[in-house]
C-alpha cells in the first residue's frame, strides 16, 4: 500500500517535460494566443446565451451574471497565467499538476480536462451544424432529417453537418501551426468585427424601459431552476461560466509558444479582456432592444433581434460571419484538446502512439486525428442540448487544482522551476479566492452536469490503475535504461 501511495504522488521532474516537448516548433506569438484565446471563449456562446439566460434565469441582469462568471475565470486566468509563464509544458493543467502535486493528481486534472476537450468539440461543431442549416433553408436547401439529426433525435440517424465540420477543422490544423494561425487570425478579427456591427446597430434601438426592473422579483421555473433575485443570477453564472473556459486552449499550447515568459500571459489574460468586454457589451444592448421575455426558446436572439428592429440585411451578415467564426473556436479547441492527449501519450499514460510527433510538421497528428474520431462520434450521435449539461463540469475541477498549485508552485520558482514572467498578485488571498470561486461555480451547476461528472471520474479511475498507472511506470523505465544506455555510449 506504502508503494502505490509512493507512486500515485510521484512528482515529474520539469525538465523531462521541457526535454520531451522540445520537438514542439515553439512559432505562436502573443498576437496568435490573443486569436486563439478570443476565437475559443467568443464562440457560439455569445450569439445565443445572452437571451437564453435573459428569458430563463436572470432577466436583464443577465449582465451581472456575465460579470460575475468572468470575475471568477478572471481569478483562475490569473493562476494559469503564471503556471503557463513558469512551466510551458503542452497540456497545461495536466501536465503542470504532475508536477506540483503528483502523478494521480494530474491525471485527474487532465481527465477531467479531456472530458471538455471531447464534448467541447463536439458541442460548437453541432452549434455550428444547427446554425448553417437554418441560414441555407432560407434558399430552399434543406437537408433529410435523418442526417441533419443525431441518431438520439426524433428521426435522426447522423448529423452529417456536424461530421463534415470537424473532418474541415482537423484539416486545417493538420496543416501546421503557422497556416492554421493566419486561418484563426483572419476568421477571429471577422468575428469581432460583426459583434461590433451588432453593438452599434443595437445602440439606437435601446428603450430604456426594457431595463426596469434590472433584477426581476425571484421565482421558481417549471423545471425547478431560479428566476430573478440573486438566485436567477447565480443559476446564469454556472450556465454562462462555459463561455470563458477557452483560455485553456492557450495554456494547452504553451509548448510551441515563443518567449513564453511573456507570450503566455498576455495571451491569457488580453483575450478574456477583449472577451468579457464583448459578453457584456452584447447582454447589455440585447436587452435593452427587446423585453427579454421575448428571447425564450429563441436559439439565435442576435440575429433576431436585428430583424425585428429593421436590420434584415445586418441580421443576415452577422449571422454569416458568425458561422464562418464558430470555426475558431473549433480550431482552438481541438489544438488544445489534441496536445493534452499528445501529453497522456508522451508519458505512458494512455497509448504511446498518441505521444508521437511527425516528422514533417512537427505536430502530434495521432492525437489530432484521434480526438478527431471521437468527436464526430459524439457530435454525430448526441445531441446539442444534451452536451451543453456535460461541458463546465471538468473544467472547474481542473481550475481548482490550478489555483490551489499555486501555492507549491511558488516554493519552486526559480529552483526546480522557472521563474515564471509573470506571477499571480495579491498572494496567497487571490489564489483561494480562485478556488473558492470556482467551488462556488460548480456548486451551482444542475444535478446532471455533476452526476456525468462523476461517472466521467469512476472511469477515469478505472483507467488509471488498470492501465495508465502501470503503463507509465513501464514507461519511465524503459527511459531510464535509454538514458543510461547514452550515457554509457559517451563515456565509451
Amino acid at each position: 500500500m506504502g508503494n502505490l501511495f509512493k507512486r500515485m504522488n510521484r512528482k515529474e521532474d520539469p525538465k523531462v517535460y521541457e526535454s520531451k516537448d522540445s520537438k514542439m516548433v515553439r512559432s505562436m506569438t502573443t498576437k496568435d494566443f490573443l486569436a486563439l484565446g478570443v476565437g475559443t471563449i467568443v464562440s457560439t456562446a455569445i450569439f445565443t446565451l445572452p437571451g437564453v439566460v435573459a428569458a430563463n434565469n436572470a432577466g436583464p441582469a443577465v449582465t451581472i451574471s456575465f460579470l460575475l462568471a468572468a470575475i471568477v475565470a478572471g481569478l483562475v486566468a490569473l493562476g494559469y497565467a503564471e503556471m503557463a509563464s513558469a512551466m510551458p509544458f503542452a497540456g497545461s493543467a495536466y501536465s503542470w499538476i504532475n508536477v506540483i502535486f503528483g502523478e494521480f493528481w494530474g491525471w485527474v486534472a487532465g481527465w477531467a480536462l479531456l472530458a471538455e476537450y471531447f464534448i467541447a468539440v463536439a458541442f460548437v461543431a453541432a452549434g455550428l451544424s444547427a446554425n448553417f442549416r437554418g441560414l441555407i433553408a432560407p434558399l430552399g436547401i434543406n437537408i433529410p432529417t435523418a442526417l441533419s439529426n443525431p441518431i438520439s433525435a426524433p428521426g435522426g440517424f447522423v448529423d452529417i453537418c456536424t461530421v463534415v465540420i470537424i473532418l474541415i477543422v482537423a484539416f486545417l490544423i493538420t496543416r501546421g501551426d503557422n497556416k492554421t494561425s493566419k486561418i484563426e487570425n483572419v476568421l477571429v478579427i471577422l468575428k469581432v468585427l460583426a459583434i461590433l456591427v451588432f453593438i452599434f446597430v443595437g445602440l439606437f434601438a435601446i428603450h430604456i424601459q426594457n431595463y426596469v426592473p434590472f433584477v426581476p422579483a425571484p421565482h421558481t421555473n417549471p423545471d425547478g431552476t431560479a428566476f430573478g433575485g440573486f438566485g436567477g443570477i447565480y443559476a446564469g453564472v454556472s450556465v454562462i461560466f462555459l463561455s470563458y473556459i477557452g483560455f485553456d486552449s492557450i495554456a494547452a499550447n504553451s509548448a510551441e509558444a515563443k518567449n513564453p515568459q511573456k507570450t503566455m500571459p498576455r495571451g491569457i489574460i488580453g483575450s478574456l479582456v477583449i472577451a468579457v468586454t464583448l459578453f457584456v457589451a452584447v447582454s447589455l444592448v440585447l436587452v435593452g432592444m427587446f423585453k427579454y421575455t421575448n428571447y425564450a426558446n429563441n436559439a439565435e436572439p442576435v440575429g433576431w433581434a436585428l430583424r425585428q428592429s429593421g436590420h434584415p440585411y445586418v441580421a443576415s451578415g452577422v449571422q454569416i460571419v458568425a458561422v464562418v467564426g464558430m470555426f475558431t473556436a473549433l480550431i482552438g479547441m481541438m489544438m488544445a484538446g489534441s496536445r493534452l492527449l499528445y501529453s497522456f501519450g508522451r508519458d505512458g499514460m494512455l497509448p504511446k502512439f498518441l505521444g508521437k510527433v511527425s516528422d514533417k510538421h512537427k505536430l502530434p497528428v495521432n492525437a489530432i486525428l484521434t480526438i478527431t474520431v471521437i468527436s464526430v462520434l459524439i457530435g454525430a450521435f448526441l445531441t446539442f442540448n444534451f452536451l451543453s449539461q456535460l461541458i463546465s463540469a471538468g473544467t472547474l475541477i481542473a481550475f481548482m487544482f490550478v489555483s490551489i498549485g499555486i501555492y507549491p508552485l511558488r516554493k519552486r520558482e526559480g529552483k526546480d522551476i522557472k521563474m515564471p514572467g509573470f506571477k499571480m498578485p495579491f498572494f496567497p488571498v487571490m489564489p483561494a479566492l480562485g478556488f473558492l470561486a470556482s467551488l462556488w461555480v460548480f456548486w451551482g451547476l444542475d444535478a446532471d452536469a455533476k452526476l456525468y461528472a462523476l461517472i466521467w471520474f469512476i472511469v477515469g479511475m478505472i483507467v488509471y490503475f488498470a492501465y495508465g498507472m502501470h503503463n507509465r511506470a513501464k514507461t519511465q523505465a524503459a527511459e531510464l535504461r535509454d538514458k543510461n544506455n547514452d550515457f554509457d555510449n559517451k563515456i565509451e
